[in-house]
């Protein structure tokens, strides 16, 4: 899917805010600055109801519980973690009950839930991105 700026991509995680649930989880692929944050910082606001909404990038406090309108939403950015030993400190075990939004899953190595949605962001020129969806029929 090709989304040809930033209002495209927090279109996108408002669609799919709408439809989260508690238990799914939405695993964002993509190397740096390829889109990760802004799209979790859309998706909480939107599933908040609250477009001003400080959503801060959880890079060094690895997780950031929101109460939404879909329910209890974990951030995690793993950036830092060594592998999926260190999750049990973050609570995520208890974080799969609700809504949990992940970047960089690539780190949870077995812990990597099953039917997650998985969007792998790339750049692609300018503000541009392309995303590609598993997971989520998008409508």
């Amino acid at each position: 899917m090709h989304l040809p700026d930033l209002a495209a991509t927090e279109t996108l995680a408002a669609r799919l805010a709408r439809r989260l649930a508690p238990g799914d989880a939405v695993l964002l692929e993509g190397p740096l600055g390829a889109g990760k944050s802004a799209f979790a910082r859309a998706l909480i606001r939107a599933a908040a109801g609250d477009p001003a909404l400080e959503v801060p990038s959880p890079s060094f406090t690895l997780v950031q519980t929101y109460e939404t309108r879909r329910g209890r939403i974990h951030h995690f950015d793993l950036w830092r973690l060594a592998g999926p030993g260190d999750l049990a400190e973050l609570g995520w075990d208890q974080a799969l009950a609700d809504i949990v939004v992940v970047e960089w899953p690539d780190r949870l190595g077995a812990l990597r839930p099953a039917g997650a949605i998985i969007i792998a962001l790339a750049h692609a020129g300018g503000d541009a991105r392309e995303a590609v969806i598993t997971g989520w029929d998008g409508t």
